[in-house]
């Protein structure tokens, strides 16, 4: 039983982190929890991601969200320092303002449910990594890899607001993550048209 958690959990982790691996990903719970299966289509049919959520509690769903909201604010900031399409660092400065603005909102939420939640917004070791890859990274290499690692976050990250805006057990994370859903497609959106 310990087992299964701690596997969720890190498929959990991996959904809502960011990667630099290829953009065609599947993450599979291998627990006999449920599973939400979520395929994300964008307009110019080369950037498909099918990402299998497992069912979170609230916690797990609000330290993911936390987690990747530090993860955003740190990345953005990066690019708007070493980014050199202008772009880049435009995009950047709106991932630092709407995850400071998301991460209000989620601590919101989580703090009128039922027991309250305190969202943990502790980086995974992935996290970690792409950001010291960010850091390492120059010129035309970072910006490749910056918005290499956009696409990837927000794909993850598209898959488990609708996931949990569907199969969540808390009201208030639910309702958070039906209305953040839309504000991630739109990144999504704008960073694939970069």
């Amino acid at each position: 039983m310990k087992h299964g958690f701690i596997l969720a959990l890190g498929a959990c982790a991996l959904a809502l982190s960011a990667c630099g691996s290829k953009t065609d990903t599947e993450t599979t719970a291998t627990n006999s929890g449920s599973v939400t299966d979520i395929s994300t289509d964008t307009d110019n049919g080369t950037e498909n991601a099918t990402v299998a959520v497992p069912a979170m509690s609230g916690q797990e769903f609000a330290d993911a969200a936390a987690s990747t909201d530090a993860y955003e604010i740190e990345a953005g900031k990066l690019a708007e320092q070493k980014a050199t399409d202008q772009k880049l660092k435009d995009f950047g400065k709106m991932m630092v303002d709407n995850h400071t603005t998301s991460t209000a909102k989620l601590k919101a939420a989580a703090g009128k449910a039922d027991p309250a939640i305190t969202p943990n917004p502790k980086l995974d070791p992935e996290q970690s990594g792409n950001l010291e890859a960010l850091r390492a990274a120059t010129g035309a290499d970072f910006d490749a890899l910056y918005k290499q690692q956009q696409v990837a976050a927000h794909q993850k990250a598209l898959a488990a607001m609708k996931g949990y805006g569907e199969t969540g057990s808390v009201p208030q994370l639910k309702d958070f993550a039906s209305d953040t859903a839309s504000i991630v497609q739109t990144h999504l959106d704008k960073i694939l048209g970069l």
